[in-house]
């Protein structure tokens, strides 16, 4: 069939057919989307030669041998979907025609007049045509996966961060380990492979290695302490072992998630330059619900999902100081602004050590557990912390008012103010509070 195709010039280039599609009757392994799957052998012969070669590991061996054995180089092997696919098929075309018909000629300052190499790329259209094809079935073959493994009911496994057991649909274990574990992977929704995926962060928190900075700690204790203090119950997207466990990287050929979001943040820049101040006051009314940590940049609208993420990672319980001070609406509301404020400073709100930066400031506070110690209530409960330190802090929001803790008739005096004597309503303050 190839060599049909071949035998007319004319015929092979201006057909209005892709060249690839006459050649799918007989190279079997292009033509259906579950030959996305690279095939479990672990060798493959040259595309050049008889001689096979171990592949199981890298492609080092097999490209060497091209390259010095044949002179004969493919460009940009990373960017092949199936890498096996791709050899088997120009094995065959090769049989009927010269390399030259389908490589570029490379001449080297150290090669002598006509012993240059042979490139193959995507310069050539039928090249171009081949990965692109191959992508496009590595990418069905990905989403029937993801599909399959939705639907899937079979699941069985323990969470890795506690002892509970999730049967049924994966997504459950998921669910539970960002909320419970503030577990972040990203967008859940957009993983493949799952349980290759967990076998790996299985095998990483096994071997006492932080998901995150992949530092390796003596004993599970000091691992798990090390990942709740520096908050690394996450993986390190810079790390591209994980590519393979998104779709998103599958989506276009050569570009992983770090491109196609470059993109976005391009995109999306200059859309905003257009935006109307009517777009825009749509995009603040609906992030105004994000309250922020008072110790990292963690932000929700859900109060108790935020509260919960305070106490795993910060040991601050609002609720706990609440109780255990006998705290009422507004003293919290100066609790609250009186951390910020330290925080901005750098100054730790436990023993009020300055620090140079706030990660500093964050190790210190977590390792010496000061999240939690508060100064004499004389420090804090000052009518200057009635003021929010940041415009807009919607953690005061989602604090509830509790009328049986609460001074009714507490009254607040503005300080150094020419209106010092100016007494406000507990309507009025509130308001003020919530506005400011």
């Amino acid at each position: 069939m190839a060599a049909s195709v071949r035998s007319d010039d004319t015929l092979f280039i201006n057909t209005e057919k892709p060249v690839l599609e006459p050649l799918l009757l007989q190279g079997s392994w292009l033509g259906t989307a579950a030959s996305g799957r690279e095939s479990p052998r672990s060798s493959l012969q040259c595309v050049l030669c008889p001689e096979k070669l171990d592949i199981s590991e890298t492609l080092d061996a097999y490209l060497k041998h091209l390259l010095e054995t044949h002179k004969f180089v493919i460009a940009d092997v990373n960017l092949i979907a199936n890498f096996k696919s791709y050899c088997l098929y120009w094995k065959e075309r090769f049989k009927h025609d010269p390399l030259k018909e389908f490589c570029s000629e490379i001449q080297t300052t150290t090669t002598k007049e006509g012993e240059g190499f042979y490139m193959l790329s995507d310069v050539l259209p039928e090249d171009k045509q081949l990965r692109e094809l191959l992508q496009k079935r590595k990418l069905e073959y990905v989403l029937e996966t993801q599909q399959t493994e939705r639907e899937d009911q079979s699941f069985s496994r323990g969470c890795l961060f506690c002892r509970e057991h999730f049967v049924g649909n994966r997504s459950l274990m998921f669910d539970h380990m960002a909320v419970d574990h503030s577990f972040n992977v990203g967008q859940a929704d957009n993983l493949v492979f799952t349980n290759e995926f967990l076998d790996l962060l299985e095998e990483k928190l096994n071997s006492l290695q932080c998901l995150y900075c992949e530092k390796t700690f003596r004993d599970k204790t000091v691992l798990k302490e090390h990942m709740r203090k520096k908050q690394h119950r996450k993986i390190n997207s810079k790390n591209h072992i994980y590519d393979k466990y998104y779709v998103i990287n599958y989506l276009e050929l050569g570009k992983n998630w770090e491109k196609i979001q470059r993109e976005r943040d391009i995109t999306a820049a200059d859309t905003d330059e257009t935006e109307s101040e009517d777009e825009w006051s749509g995009w603040e009314e609906e992030s105004s619900g994000q309250a922020i940590c008072l110790y990292c940049e963690f932000s929700s609208s859900n109060a108790d999902k935020l509260s919960l993420h305070m106490q795993e990672l910060h040991d601050f319980d609002l609720q706990e100081l609440k109780l255990r001070l006998n705290l009422n609406y507004y003293q919290q509301v100066k609790l609250i602004n009186y951390i910020r404020r330290q925080v901005h400073m750098c100054v730790c709100i436990g023993c009020s050590e300055k620090f140079e930066t706030k990660s500093s400031l964050f190790d210190h506070m977590h390792e010496a557990s000061h999240t939690t110690v508060l100064p004499d209530i004389s420090v804090w409960d000052q009518p200057q912390y009635y003021f929010p330190t940041y415009e807009n802090d919607n953690l005061l929001c989602q604090l509830e008012d509790d009328n049986d803790n609460c001074h009714g008739n507490e009254n607040v005096i503005a300080e150094d103010t020419p209106v010092i004597d100016t007494i406000l309503s507990e309507e009025n303050l509130r308001k003020e509070i919530l506005t400011t």
